[in-house]
C-alpha cells in the first residue's frame, strides 16, 4: 500500500502526476483555503504533506497528527513550520531553498526601482487619462545608478540583490546581517558591512530580505523608519511582520521616506487599507519567485523531499536533519 501524502494547494498537474507514481495523494487542486481545523483534520490521515508555506505545522497539529512524519514546504521561508516542536515529535521539515534566488533577487530589484522611478504612479495617472502635456519635473522620482543601496538580510537573495546593484548600476552597497560576511564574499558582492543604524541613516535604497521569526517582528518600525532618509525607499520581499504596515503608512503619508515597493504584508492576504489610498508605495501579491520556471522547480524541490524521505528516507534540503534515522 502507498503511503498517503497530502497537498495543501493547488499545485502543477506535472508534480501532482509525478507524486501519484510514489503516494496515495489527497490533492486540492481546487485550491480550498482550509481552516486551520480543516487542514488539521485532513492532515491526520496523512504521513507527508506538501504545503505552500502558509498552511501550519505547530504543537497542537502535531498532537492531532501522530502518523505525520514529514511536511515539505514549497518556499523557502517557513514561518508556518514550528521547526522544534516538529523535532519533538520526529517530523521532518523541509523548504525549498536556492531554486528561487535569481528569480526573487531580480524581482526585488525591480520592486524597487518601480518604487523609486515612480513607475505605477505615473501608470495610474497616464491610464486616467490625466497626462496632456510633459513637464520638467513630471514624476521625477530618485536616481537608482549610483546610489546607496543598503540590504538588511545578507542570504542568497540578499547577496544577489548585492550584484546586480554593485555591477549592474554602480550603487554603493551596504549591507547589515546577524554576521558579517566573509572578505570574499562581500568583495563578490561589492559590499560593505554596517551597523544596523548606519544602514538606515544612509541608504538611499533600502531592501529587506531578513528571514522571519518572533524576535525579527516588527524589524522595522516607527522609530526605525525615522532614521532613514526622506528621500529614501523602503523595499520588502522579505516576509509580512518584518515591517510594521501601520507605521509604515503613517510615514508615507507624511512624507517622511519617499516611497515603498511592498510584496508581502501583516496577516496577507488581508491588506492593511491604509496602503490602498497612497500613490507613494507599490503593491504586489507576495509573487517575487513567481516565474514558471522557478515555481516549478520549488514544486519539484518539495516533491524530491517527500519522495526521498518517504521512500529511502533521505531529503535534498532538511530543516532539521537531526530527525532523518530517528526513531518516533
Amino acid at each position: 500500500m502507498k503511503p498517503k501524502i497530502i497537498i495543501a494547494r493547488t499545485v502543477f498537474p506535472e508534480v501532482v502526476a509525478r507524486l501519484r507514481q510514489h503516494f496515495d495523494v489527497t490533492d486540492n487542486q481546487a485550491d480550498v483555503a482550509w481552516s486551520k481545523a480543516e487542514w488539521t483534520e485532513r492532515l491526520s490521515q496523512h504521513v507527508g504533506a506538501f504545503s505552500m508555506g502558509i498552511d501550519p505545522i505547530d504543537e497542537s497539529v502535531l498532537q492531532a497528527c501522530p502518523q505525520l512524519k514529514i511536511c515539505a514546504n514549497m518556499s523557502v521561508g517557513y514561518n508556518n513550520l514550528d521547526v522544534p516542536a516538529m523535532t519533538r515529535h520526529g517530523v521532518l521539515a523541509t523548504n525549498a531553498p536556492d531554486v528561487l534566488t535569481e528569480t526573487t533577487a531580480d524581482f526585488g530589484f525591480a520592486l524597487m526601482m518601480a518604487a523609486a522611478r515612480r513607475v505605477t504612479e505615473s501608470e495610474h495617472f497616464l491610464r486616467a487619462g490625466q497626462w496632456k502635456q510633459w513637464r520638467y519635473d513630471l514624476f521625477a522620482g530618485a536616481e537608482v545608478h549610483g546610489s546607496t543601496l543598503g540590504i538588511m538580510g545578507m542570504g542568497r537573495i540578499g547577496q544577489a540583490i548585492a550584484r546586480r546593484g554593485a555591477l549592474g548600476f554602480g550603487m554603493q552597497v551596504i549591507y547589515h546581517n546577524r554576521s558579517r560576511l566573509s572578505p570574499e564574499v562581500e568583495a563578490a558582492c561589492g559590499a560593505r558591512y554596517v551597523g544596523k543604524d548606519e544602514l538606515l541613516a544612509q541608504a538611499d535604497h533600502l531592501v529587506l530580505v531578513v528571514p522571519y521569526s518572533k524576535e525579527a517582528h516588527h524589524t522595522i518600525g516607527a522609530a526605525e523608519i525615522a532614521r532613514m532618509k526622506p528621500t529614501a525607499t523602503l523595499t520588502n520581499i522579505a516576509r509580512g511582520g518584518i515591517v510594521d504596515d501601520g507605521a509604515l503608512i503613517v510615514a508615507l503619508r507624511e512624507g517622511r521616506i519617499a516611497a515603498a515597493g511592498l510584496d508581502v504584508f501583516e496577516g496577507e492576504p488581508a491588506l492593511n487599507p491604509g496602503f490602498l489610498g497612497l500613490k507613494n508605495v507599490v503593491l504586489t501579491p507576495h509573487i517575487a519567485s513567481s516565474t514558471v520556471a522557478t515555481r516549478l522547480a520549488m514544486a519539484h524541490l518539495a516533491a524530491d523531499n517527500l519522495i526521498g524521505y518517504l521512500t529511502e528516507g533521505q531529503a535534498r534540503t532538511p530543516l532539521n536533519p537531526e530527525v532523518i534515522g530517528a526513531t518516533r
